[in-house]
């Protein structure tokens, strides 16, 4: 990032402050919905894939750690943060494939997995827009959802889409955007783990110079999780499926870049 004009370095702050607000709010989605436009300024993913694990660490960890801590001051508060119960469980389905994702054991085409994860999470978003939920009622749905999630978010990143339409299903609205913190901590802990392992650069210095971006993108966001925590659950959804459907138009416009 060294070689950068100053009006890149500039879009990229701005990218970093709109990835903050959008983890923060909602939970998921700042890699997802950051990393294309980085990519369009500087298309070096391997630069920038360690700065946001970086960030995804530290802003989660504080975030979970906070709620954590916000449960136990307060005795009035019956529900925890985090859904403890369904993360184990969803865990145990997850760990297997996520580490032979993050292995390679299986190469499985990225192209043919990408669009079969992208029709899928473009279905639910149009169901939590227009209120009509699918009701699956075959748990091995969604352990196919979760396992085929946890390969990929160890092959890419696009496999929180994924899992997030399982996890919307199963957590309370008021636990989601937690629980998902307290996931992609411990999913994000074992990527980083590939990457001192292969000896990948983790951009320490750089990940340092983009923390005041990121930290105030997180502080709107956290606005932003208030008000909709107060929504009316049919708004707290419809803003979660404008978010899967973002990411989905991203995902096939990469995709069709890819054909032409």
């Amino acid at each position: 990032m060294d070689s950068l004009e100053l009006s890149q370095y500039l879009l990229i702050a701005l990218v970093f402050v709109w990835s903050g607000i959008v983890r923060s709010g909602l939970g998921f989605g700042g890699a997802v919905l950051s990393l294309p436009f980085l990519l369009l300024i500087d298309d070096r993913p391997q630069v920038y894939l360690p700065i946001i694990s970086v960030h995804l660490l530290l802003f989660g960890g504080l975030t979970v750690l906070r709620g954590q801590q916000k449960f136990k001051n307060n005795q009035s508060e019956h529900l925890s943060p985090i859904d403890w119960n369904y993360l184990k469980k969803a865990m145990g389905i997850m760990l297997v494939p996520k580490i032979i994702g993050v292995l390679g054991l299986v190469s499985l085409p990225n192209n043919i997995l990408s669009g079969i994860i992208f029709v899928i999470v473009f279905a639910y978003s149009l169901s939590y827009i227009f209120n009509k939920p699918f009701r699956s009622q075959h748990p091995w749905i969604d352990n196919t959802f979760l396992i085929l999630g946890g390969y990929i978010s160890g092959t890419s990143l696009i496999g929180a889409p994924l899992i997030i339409t399982v996890f919307s299903k199963h957590v309370h609205k008021n636990q989601l955007r937690d629980t998902l913190f307290a996931l992609w901590v411990i999913l994000v802990s074992i990527k980083m783990a590939a990457f001192i392992w292969v000896g990948l650069d983790l951009q320490l210095e750089h990940a340092l110079y983009l923390l005041p971006p990121v930290a105030l993108g997180h502080w709107i966001g956290l606005k932003l999780h208030h008000r909709l925590q107060q929504a009316e659950p049919v708004m707290f959804f419809r803003v979660i499926g404008l978010a899967l459907l973002c990411i989905c138009l991203i995902g096939f416009y990469q995709a069709l870049q890819s054909f032409f």
